[in-house]
This record gives structure tokens, sequence and C-alpha cells, in this order.
């Protein structure tokens, strides 16, 4: 009797913590996210709307007859387009993408666009994620992307050397949206990896701006390279917040509502010492700069604000259930944003002297170290997989000379004749090394310290890609891993 009278307490028990759980994922807005963190300065933001705008215009056919085009146009001079190049001529291994070189601002600029839901190319590059499994310079990246980032490299690093030997007081700069921000930021980390390729360009002349992007790095590379690449969201966009495979999300994305839902229950009992711990998870890189417009139980939209923060923990781990989680995916949504997000800023700077404006952009350099830094030492302590502290020195920049080189039939070129290789006659190929070659070095040098790091704490090291077609030997006649893999898949 006292058995069946407690039934029904407990029903209640569990139908109020249904009720709290319902009641705070439904209430929680992405401006949550951020709000403990510092505002963005007009200094280091006044360059994402025009670089929204130079990504928006990519997905133009014509860029004479602008149809996206924003109040004012996309403020470009088409003769300083350098090369426009379209789905086919990249035959389905990367979306299209422009380079243009902005004088106004001494930047070149290599743009790339995002999914087009009605080309199955694009799909391909979203599916081919096999060597997530697999290390990649310290952290794990999403194949297909880097495959796509590597295509890049090697059709246009003989033009953007030739730009920036042109130009040497350039910047230079990635930029991409959705799909295209994973590419570029996987791009950028190959590029610093390997920067004597690409003009020997310094790392302080390189930068990345990932708008709305992918998850496509381990948290140790998001945060190592937080210096160099930012990510720019919109308040409830949905991407950069779920940890569901690419493939998944745009092949449900009729259902997607439902797909985030679930998401959404799934992350709830998941502890955040977990997600920290996985060393496979993918998150969205560098600095976040997170524009927000809209508060809880508000009708209107406010004057939007800008915050910026290198985060490790709390980084966008939360799907927020809202109207706008796919429309703040938009990049004219974007672009309109972060161009009166600018003016809200440069309404601070009325009375503000020349000079004090260029301290203030030095000391937003010198917060920037240090809040990277700072983030370092923050995954040390949350033991974040492979992360490095500061004091442990600083990572090395180019990748190991010892490590295997293929040429472009898959075919291993010892590292003496690499320069040979690399130095033909031929103009082009001088300046256009093999990219896929470096980005194998790294994934060889990675499997290299995974497997050395987990020989001395005596585990048993397995190949969880056995039988798929990847090896890190150094075996004389060992093939390229993209050549291996490519047969393999047909």
């Amino acid at each position: 009797m006292s058995l069946a009278c407690g039934v029904p307490i407990l029903e209640c028990v569990a139908l109020a913590g249904c009720c709290k759980w319902a009641w705070k994922r439904c209430t929680y807005i992405g401006a949550y996210d951020s709000e403990n963190w510092a505002l963005a300065s007009y200094e280091e933001f006044e360059t994402i709307p025009r670089i929204c705008r130079i990504v928006l215009a990519v997905y133009e056919h014509d860029l004479t007859k602008p149809k996206w085009a924003p109040p004012g146009g996309y403020g470009m001079k088409l003769e300083d387009v350098i090369k426009r190049v379209s789905y086919d001529e990249t035959g389905g291994r990367a979306p299209p993408y422009l380079i243009y070189v902005d004088h106004e601002a001494s930047d070149i600029i290599l743009a790339i666009r995002g999914l087009n839901l009605g080309k199955n190319r694009d799909y391909r590059v979203l599916l081919n994620n096999k060597l997530g499994k697999k290390m990649f310079d310290g952290g794990y990246v999403h194949h297909g992307l880097l495959k796509a980032a590597g295509f890049v490299l090697d059709k246009e690093s003989a033009t953007l050397v030739e730009l920036i030997q042109k130009y040497p007081e350039y910047t230079v700069t990635f930029a991409g949206h959705s799909l295209g921000a994973g590419v570029v930021s996987l791009m950028t980390v190959v590029v610093i990896k390997n920067r004597k390729y690409l003009g020997n360009i310094s790392r302080e002349r390189l930068r990345c701006y990932s708008i709305a992007p992918a998850r496509c790095m381990s948290l140790n590379l998001a945060v190592n390279y937080a210096d160099v690449i930012n990510s720019v969201i919109l308040q409830d966009d949905f991407l950069p917040r779920t940890s569901t495979p690419l493939q998944d999300i745009f092949g449900a994305v009729l259902c997607l509502p439902c797909l985030l839902c679930c998401r959404c229950m799934l992350d709830t009992f998941t502890s955040e010492k977990k997600k920290l711990k996985d060393p496979r998870r993918l998150y969205a890189p560098g600095t976040m700069y997170h524009m927000v417009e809209r508060r809880f139980c508000s009708c209107g939209r406010f004057p939007p604000e800008v915050r910026s923060h290198v985060p490790v923990d709390g980084r966008f781990e939360h799907v927020v259930l809202s109207c706008n989680a796919t429309s703040d995916h938009s990049l004219v949504n974007l672009e309109r944003i972060s161009s009166n997000a600018l003016d809200v800023l440069k309404e601070t700077l009325v009375d503000v002297p020349l000079e004090q404006r260029m301290e203030k952009k030095q000391s937003n350099v010198r917060d920037r170290k240090q809040e990277r830094k700072s983030a370092l030492e923050r995954a040390v302590t949350l033991n974040v997989p492979h992360a490095f502290s500061p004091e442990d020195g600083v990572k090395e920049e180019e990748t190991d000379e010892n490590a295997i080189v293929v040429d472009a039939e898959g075919n291993r070129v010892p590292p003496s004749s690499e320069e040979d290789y690399i130095n033909t006659e031929d103009t082009k190929k001088k300046k256009s090394p093999d990219w896929n070659s470096l980005i194998d070095r790294l994934f060889h040098c990675s499997g290299n310290r995974e497997h050395n790091s987990s020989k001395s704490s005596g585990e048993e090291v397995e190949d969880e890609e056995k039988g798929e077609g990847f090896s890190y030997s150094r075996n004389e006649n060992q093939p390229s891993v993209w050549r291996d893999y490519e047969a393999k898949k047909l």
C-alpha cells in the first residue's frame, strides 16, 4: 500500500524535472553563450563587414549584374578581381572561389562560397571524412574539407605567390562562409605549417575569417591558431553549435528542426568534461566574434553588439531552439548586421584622436596574443587532449624535413632530392609544390607523435584505420595517402 502511494510522488518528481529541463532549453538564447565576453573594439572588427561583402560576391553569377548586392554595392573594383573559379573548373573538389586584390585595404583575398544545396558535388566534400579518425598537426580535422583546402592551394599557390611578391607589404586573407569557412580554416593551418612554399609569408601577414563556420578541427587546434583564424557568428546560428556530422546536417535539411532537437537532448545528457576529453570532437576555429541583437522575451531588435573571446570550455556547445537558427546562418543577414554593428562601434570613435586609435590597434594585437596564451593554459588545465602550455615552447611552424614526400604520381621523393622536385625548370612547378604531399607530412608527423606518446605510456598502439588503406610507415615504396584513399574509394 505504501509503495503504491509512492508511485504518484515519483511521477510528479519526474514530471517536474522534465518541465524544468524543457523550460531551460526553450528559454535558452544564443546571447547567453557570450554574456561574459568582452566587447570587441572598432579596430579589430572593422575588417569583417568588408570581408563579408567580398565573400557574398562569390555567390554572384555575374558581378556586372549583381543580384545579392547589399546597399552601396560590394565595394569591389572589377579590374582587381584576379580570378574567378566556378563549379565546372573545380570539378566538385572545392566550392567556387575568387581571388581579389583590395588596394585600398592593402589586402590579397581568397574568398570561398558556402554549400550549394542543389549541387551534389558539394556533398562529396562533406561525406569524405574518413581521416577524421587520424591525427593532423597534433589534432583532428574534417578530411573532406582538408582535401578541398589542398586542392585550392595546389591550383592557386602560384597565383598567390606572384601577388605576394608583387605586393610585399600587403596582407593575405583567406575568407569563407559555411562550408567555405571550414575550407579556408584548414587552408590557413596548412599554409602556416608550410610558409616557405607560399612566398615565405610571415604569420603576422596571414589572416583568416571563417563566417558562420562549420566545426572542422579539434579544440587544441582551434585554440592554437586563434591569433590567425577568426570566426564570425550571428546570434543563434545552428552550424557552429552542433557537433552533428556535416553530412547529416545538410543531408537532413528538410527535417533540420527534428535533427537539432535530437542533438539538443543528446547534449543535455553529455557532461562538459566528457566533451572536452573527446579528442575527435570538432569545434569552430579560432577567435570568436559573436554578434547579438535579440534578447529574451523581446519582440524587437536592439542595436547589435559584438563580443569577442577565445573560449575553451563552453565554446558554443548549446544548440539554440530558435526560429532564427537557420536565418542567422544566412550571409546576407550576417553582412547586414555586421555593417550595423560597425556603425554602432564607429559612434564611439567620434572624439578619439588618430594617435589614440593607432595605439588602441597595437594594444589589441598584444591583447590577442595574451588571450591566446591564457586559452592555451586553460586548455592544459582542463586536460584537453594534445593541448600544450606556452611555457613548453612554441610549436614548430614548419613540417618535419625528414617526413615522407611524394610526387604527383604518388611515388616517394627522397628528402635530399625534394628541392630538385620543387625547383624544376617550369616556373609554375617552382612556385607550386604538391600541397597534398605537404599535408601528408603533417599526417605522418602527427601519426609518429601519437605512436610515440602511446608507446611511452605503455599503451598498445592500434591502427584505427586498419584495412582502410592508411599507413604511416617509412617504407620506401609507400604510396601517397590521398592516392591510396582514392584507389580504395573507386
